[in-house]
């Protein structure tokens, strides 16, 4: 089962709040908190819809470009071994280093097909 919802490429993830016995979502991947609830699962689509929709409004209302869920820019700090293990395998298969990784990236988050920036 999925605990996640998409809209206009919008990601939310998705809570049950036991206690209020309510469903409780928060959108992912932008600097600003954008949360909505709902007590069945077609009363939270619906807010997480009407919530987007808001947002992407405001900005459109204010003239600020609304936040993406992502810049396509990662820095990652991981241990020297890992580095080059990761160089190694990158060149074995005829890659770059970025390549590679935003490849391996993509294969452990389900994404599939070509990606800029290759």
């Amino acid at each position: 089962m999925s605990h996640a919802l998409e809209y206009q490429s919008y990601t939310a993830r998705i809570e049950f709040d036991a206690e209020d016995e309510v469903f409780v979502g928060h959108v992912l991947g932008i600097a600003g908190r954008i949360s909505f609830h709902g007590e069945s699962v077609a009363e939270l689509t619906d807010a997480f819809h009407v919530a987007v929709d808001h947002y992407l409004e405001d900005c459109r209302a204010t003239g600020r470009e609304p936040l993406k869920p992502a810049s396509g820019r990662v820095l990652l700090r991981i241990s020297p071994e890992v580095h080059a293990a990761a160089s190694i395998a990158a060149q074995a298969s005829g890659k770059s280093l970025n390549q590679w990784a935003a490849d391996a990236i993509a294969s452990a988050a389900g994404e599939n097909g070509s990606h800029p920036g290759h």
